[in-house]
């Protein structure tokens, strides 16, 4: 038996979307890092791709012996002309997966896709609980705030922690005029 091959990261494809889908099922219906209730089918998720990427923005995977482990994506923040410059990041793992720095090498990915875009800030809502704050902090996001009890899900209240990470310049100066 051949030792598993490292974690690629890269470009998410169409053939990737019913992989993303049960990854994200599984989160809607056993966790918390996702508010959503019922788990949207391949077709949703394969719209939702659609849209970041229409919007120029990332959508990843992580790739292990050539089976997805893990997605990340940015979206725009808010949809507001004003908030162009923040995006807002997701990123989930396969539970086969978890706890093989995946998670830390999308996000790693991300930031510096979305860096290359010329965004200013990325902003993480998270629901899922210590070990997201904890990756999140590792890469240098602060919290800024924290709703106490703010979802309901299996049965219990759940606080929702906001963390934000300047990226390139940040707002120390104006953004390209063309912008």
């Amino acid at each position: 038996m051949s030792p598993p091959q490292p974690c690629q990261i890269r470009d998410s494809r169409a053939e990737d979307i019913s992989a993303i889908a049960l990854i994200y099922a599984r989160e809607v219906e056993t966790g918390v890092a996702s508010f959503e209730l019922v788990a949207p089918d391949v077709s949703e998720m394969a719209r939702r791709r659609e849209g970041l990427l229409a919007d120029g923005l990332p959508h990843l995977v992580a790739e292990i012996d050539g089976h997805v482990a893990g997605y990340a994506y940015a979206g725009f923040y808010r949809p507001r002309r004003a908030y162009r410059f923040t995006v807002e990041n997701s990123v989930y793992v396969a539970e086969w997966a978890r706890r093989r720095g995946v998670a830390k090498m999308l996000m790693a990915e991300l930031i510096a896709r979305c860096e290359a875009l010329g965004k200013r800030q990325m902003m993480a809502v998270i629901s899922a609980g210590d070990a997201s704050v904890a990756l999140h902090a590792a890469l240098g996001f602060a919290e800024v705030g924290r709703a106490r009890a703010i979802g309901w899900k299996h049965e219990r209240w759940i606080d929702v922690v906001t963390m934000q990470l300047t990226l390139g310049a940040g707002g120390e100066c104006p953004p390209d005029a063309s912008s």
